[in-house]
């Protein structure tokens, strides 16, 4: 019987990728969504992978949903923390609201989603548990005090879990992609790309989604058994840690 493997944030982007690339590998795949129906509709008739849409800041939606997942696929085995928002502004002009959405969003949920499975992952003795956090969470960005503080935190949540699980067959790892080619990154001006981002990227080129689903393939594997509490950097050079 396929594992189960859970991507949040599964519909788009790097998100799709790393749905894409555990259903080829083998698994049984459900991705999550937050609020674009419409792609995740084109994603679900391309794919055959089911949809389920649900607020990963909020934990009793995250709670329904996870059981959702549950009942139709069967216990979730693998999940991925993928999920996340931004509301870039300098932290002199942030709000209160623009820092609890990134912090919710992209910090929270990995309590809110990650509670939903532990314990079964635990008692079966098998659980792959992968967070994509981001090279801005290492090393720090303009205007982005809000989003490099969570994806910084999401590299201490998976450390320290990982201590508490070792034992017990489960895994948990982050992932820290650079600069992807994704919408989010093709909606930044032309001239900035070549002048101002792929300047500093020593392979000279943006990564691609598909680049960072197969760190996230290699980490839900048996072969990945004894990495836990690594962060796997994939961002062409840009930083060294």
């Amino acid at each position: 019987m396929a594992r189960v493997a859970l991507v949040t944030g599964g519909t788009r982007g790097i998100g799709a990728a790393i749905s894409k690339a555990l259903k080829a590998a083998g698994y049984s795949v459900a991705a999550s969504y937050a609020g674009n129906d419409e792609a995740a509709a084109k994603f679900k008739a391309e794919t055959g992978i089911p949809v389920y849409k649900w607020d990963v800041s909020s934990f009793e939606a995250c709670a329904e949903g996870v059981k959702k997942v549950e009942a139709d696929l069967g216990p979730v085995d693998v999940l991925v923390n993928n999920a996340g928002i931004t509301r870039d502004v300098p932290f002199h002009k942030m709000s209160l609201d623009q820092w609890n959405a990134v912090i919710n969003t992209n910090l929270g949920s990995l309590f809110n989603m990650t509670r939903q499975v532990i314990e079964g992952m635990r008692a079966r003795k098998f659980g792959r548990i992968i967070s994509i956090s981001s090279i801005n969470g290492q090393k720090g960005q303009f205007g982005q005090v809000n989003y490099s503080a969570a994806k910084a935190g999401d590299i201490g949540f998976s450390k320290a879990l990982a201590l508490e699980n070792a034992k017990g067959g489960v895994t948990v790892n982050v992932i820290c992609p650079g600069y992807i080619n994704t919408e989010m990154v093709q909606a930044v001006p032309k001239d900035v790309l070549e002048k101002a981002v792929i300047p500093q990227i020593p392979v000279n080129r943006l990564g691609e989604p598909e680049e960072i689903a197969r760190g996230v393939v290699f980490l839900a594997s048996d072969d990945a058994g004894f990495i836990t509490g690594s962060t796997l950097s994939i961002n062409g050079g840009q930083y060294l840690q």
